[in-house]
């Protein structure tokens, strides 16, 4: 990319009003909408939000390439991150770093949303390939795993995940 394409995407203002945004869905129960994707930042950041609805859970995975801090925007969410974990409710925030194994799950009795904020920014495309895939079909997990490698993205299963799924009553498929 030249400093010219560079400079122009920096002086681009880019306006996302209240409930715009490509909506999709990734698993079951728990959905994305597109905010603002790396050609928006030059590469540097993308912003996406996740709708979780009850009983819904991101399993345990690894982030290779980028680290993600989460704002709860409603209801309550559950983290666990190796031996801590935690719920937050609105407001709260949580950092999560790249090659740490962790899971997220709607901890409460209603629906939930939270931000995403990814850097760099080029996991979106992950979100995207899998929202294409849910839209086409029932929810595939060797082909998520397939399209998750491309993305320095490994799942995993650690041995906290039956507590935590017995514990908040969650509903993974």
């Amino acid at each position: 990319m030249s400093v010219q394409q560079i400079l122009e995407i920096e002086t681009k203002v880019k306006v996302v009003q209240p409930g715009e945004g490509r909506v999709g869905g990734l698993a079951p129960g728990v959905g994305v909408i597109f905010k603002i994707d790396g050609a928006d930042s030059a590469g540097r950041l993308s912003v996406v939000e996740h709708p979780f609805e009850v009983g819904a859970l991101v399993p345990p995975h690894v982030h290779t390439l980028e680290d993600e801090i989460s704002i709860v925007l409603e209801g309550e969410i559950g983290y666990r991150s190796n031996d801590q974990e935690v719920v937050l409710g609105p407001g709260g925030y949580i950092v999560k770093s790249r090659n740490q194994v962790h899971a997220m799950w709607n901890a409460g009795k209603t629906r939930a949303r939270m931000i995403e904020l990814i850097a760099p920014a080029g996991f979106e495309g992950f979100f995207g390939e899998l929202s294409d895939m849910t839209a086409a079909g029932p929810f595939d997990l060797g082909a998520a795993a397939q399209i998750a490698q491309r993305y320095g993205l490994q799942f995993a299963q650690p041995d906290w995940l039956p507590g935590v799924i017995a514990r908040y009553g969650l509903t993974p498929s």
